[in-house]
């Protein structure tokens, strides 16, 4: 029989039990005797019901809260376009009675970090999306939500052994191996490359990007180990003119080099430099395609950007919160988001994909 064509009455008639006793089993609610779900089990099992998950959670009328915990970011940067996917996500599911609320701590800053992660917490959320900070700090803030029951999804890094319900973002280990393997179809006959980095008590801002450096190096050292890798720190939140004099003082030092990398999304902070001072002659391969580094690629200053669609990372982990949370479905643990390749004659096309 049909699932669409089974209706409650039939299901009671047959298990010998009331309406309103269906109802409760269907909906996993309480006050039901163990000998009476069973009745009720043993028919669904045999007209194999299958519910519709979409009309018993618009049913059940419950509210569902959401968190997402994130960096403080400027605007048309690279967590911009995760939080338009968030919102929009949230959006599309509200008539499910799902909210959200952002919470922004400072990136380097681990009192930041707790100070959200205890406010979170204090919400009692049905689920949360963290983008990671120190592993110690995101492992405090897991831990606790593991001991509450909470769902979390993790963004940007991978962390298995914090027991995430799923996890979205670029296998970064492989992105920068691909990285370097694209640079070097225009660069195997330099001498040295530069590779721009922004620090912050000599640490990059996440794990993924040092993980990018790790894939880029294997490759460098497995196929170019005669390539000089020179790296250039322009300090986070730091001044435009303290960038320009220090790129001003590397260029003019090493006016051998043509080509750079960064595994950031400020790749436009050397593009603008670079078609400021009239420098055509070098090149730089960055990562993410928010609206500077589009305009750079456009210009000729950025050859290659690595994009892996933030809005469609934010937009997919709202609702696989959505799948697990409300609908009880199983959803795919690791979601690596593809590594694409755009340039000046491609990056026109580049799309936001919505999930759902």
């Amino acid at each position: 029989m049909a699932s669409e064509k089974i209706r409650i009455k039939d299901i009671a008639e047959r298990a010998g039990v009331s309406v309103g006793t269906v109802d409760r089993v269907l909906h996993e609610r309480p006050n039901v005797s163990s000998r009476a779900r069973a009745k009720v089990e043993k028919v669904l099992a045999e007209m194999d019901y299958q519910p519709n998950v979409y009309a018993s959670a618009l049913a059940y009328n419950k509210d569902y809260k959401f968190c997402c915990v994130i960096p403080m970011h400027e605007s048309e940067a690279y967590w911009d376009e995760v939080e338009e996917g968030v919102k929009a996500s949230t959006e599309h599911r509200r008539d499910f009675r799902v909210s959200l609320k952002m919470m922004y701590y400072e990136r380097f800053n681990g009192p930041s970090f707790s100070k959200i992660a205890e406010e979170c917490l204090a919400e009692n959320p049905d689920g949360v999306i963290v983008v990671p900070a120190k592993l110690e700090l995101t492992r405090e803030f897991t831990n606790a939500l593991n001991d509450h029951n909470i769902p979390f999804i993790l963004l940007d890094s991978y962390l298995p052994d914090l027991k995430p319900l799923a996890f979205y973002g670029q296998d970064s280990f492989q992105s920068g191996y691909f990285a370097a393997r694209m640079m070097m179809l225009i660069a195997s006959k330099e001498t040295e490359i530069m590779m721009m980095k922004q620090l912050k008590d000599g640490h990059v801002g996440s794990k993924q990007q040092s993980n990018r450096e790790t894939g880029f190096r294997h490759y460098m050292r497995d196929h170019f180990p005669e390539i000089a890798i020179t790296e250039v720190n322009l300090p986070l939140d730091g001044p435009k003119s303290q960038y320009n004099r220090i790129l001003e003082e590397f260029f003019t030092s090493h006016p051998h080099v043509h080509h750079c990398i960064t595994f950031n999304s400020k790749a436009h902070l050397v593009g603008e430099f670079l078609l400021r001072t009239n420098r055509r002659n070098v090149q730089i391969m960055g990562y993410d395609m928010v609206p500077k580094n589009a305009e750079c690629v456009r210009q000729g200053s950025i050859s290659f950007l690595i994009a892996q669609h933030a809005y469609m990372q934010g937009y997919a982990c709202v609702e696989t919160l959505f799948q697990a949370v409300v609908l009880k479905k199983e959803v795919t643990p690791v979601n690596y988001m593809p590594i694409e390749l755009l340039v000046k004659e491609n990056i026109g096309f580049y799309r936001r994909i919505n999930i759902g």
